[in-house]
């Protein structure tokens, strides 16, 4: 599990993230994976069976954000924004920015919607929002070891999701950025910007976007030094869960937990984690028009939901 952080990398060989190793050793027992991650339409199913209404629809209180402004407590979410000209890639305040009335429905703002895009990932979901869905349908989000067991497909030691060659014989193997970042998705790839679920090959165990598209939700909190904690303990960790508690410590305040799998918005300039081993994270109250998420299942959950029923 995780990723080799020698080097600097190439175009043909990005370096992964600084805290996807050491690379250690990790058994995971059996579990059964969504094929793709969660749609729009399997999400509307979810709200019109419960009414949930997701966090970014819901209006910030002064008693949440004390020091905040007045004219900033408005429902919205985090949307990303291409820049008009070619910037520094040290301050990704420049192409990300806080929009009204952006949501799940909304995903880029109130002009936008959901028309025709009913296959495409559920996107500005926060983990509460995910953990919500994943109870209604009797599941859960999967550990970060789950994903990347199910992300490998099978091989193993392999820089991606299908092997070492990012474009074997000149195919798209999944939907990344192309063109430079963050001025324009070249979409050279047949998609600039979010594609509908399965329009890229399957993996080796028969899933979907496991890099690429959409980062998605992991249960795990995140701490950058996990690895190495696991790692010091020597021989195979079982079944881990990820750390007690979450440290970031750019934002040493904000309590995240692990994203997994990259979007359409990695790139060999700035963002390379679709490279399997590699890792994201995100502060679990906050959505973004790039992030999703998909279910799994082991036996205590069928277990539960046969009594309940």
């Amino acid at each position: 599990m995780g990723a080799s952080t020698s080097g600097h990398g190439t175009e043909e060989m990005p370096m992964a993230s600084n805290d996807s190793g050491p690379v250690h050793r990790v058994y995971v027992d059996g579990f059964w994976m969504d094929a793709t991650p969660v749609s729009n339409e399997q999400f509307e199913n979810f709200v019109k069976a419960t009414g949930y209404v997701t966090i970014a629809e819901r209006t910030p209180t002064k008693e949440e954000f004390p020091t905040a402004p007045a004219e900033n407590l408005v429902a919205g979410s985090v949307v990303f924004a291409p820049t008009d000209h070619d910037v520094p890639l040290n301050n990704h305040y420049q192409w990300w920015s806080y929009v009204k009335g952006a949501n799940w429905r909304h995903p880029l703002g109130p002009q936008s919607d959901l028309k025709g895009k009913e296959k495409y990932p559920v996107v500005q979901i926060a983990y509460p929002d995910a953990e919500a869905y994943a109870k209604w349908a009797g599941k859960r989000l999967p550990t970060e070891a789950e994903f990347e067991f199910a992300a490998r497909g099978g091989l193993s030691g392999k820089v991606y999701v299908w092997g070492d060659e990012f474009r074997p014989c000149g195919k798209w193997m999944a939907n990344t950025w192309q063109g430079k970042f963050p001025v324009k998705d070249a979409g050279q790839d047949g998609y600039a910007g979010i594609a509908p679920v399965k329009s890229f090959p399957p993996n080796g165990y028969g899933l979907y976007d496991m890099s690429g598209n959409v980062w998605e939700w992991c249960n795990d909190w995140y701490r950058p030094d996990y690895y190495k904690t696991l790692a010091d303990k020597g021989g195979v960790a079982y079944n881990p869960q990820g750390p007690d508690s979450p440290f970031d410590p750019s934002e040493p305040d904000e309590k995240k937990r692990v994203h997994r799998g990259g979007s359409f918005l990695c790139n060999d300039q700035y963002c390379s984690r679709y490279i399997v081993g590699t890792r994201g994270k995100g502060e679990v109250n906050t959505g973004t028009n790039h992030l999703g998420f998909r279910c799994v299942r082991s036996p205590e959950n069928i277990a539960q939901r046969a009594r309940q029923n």
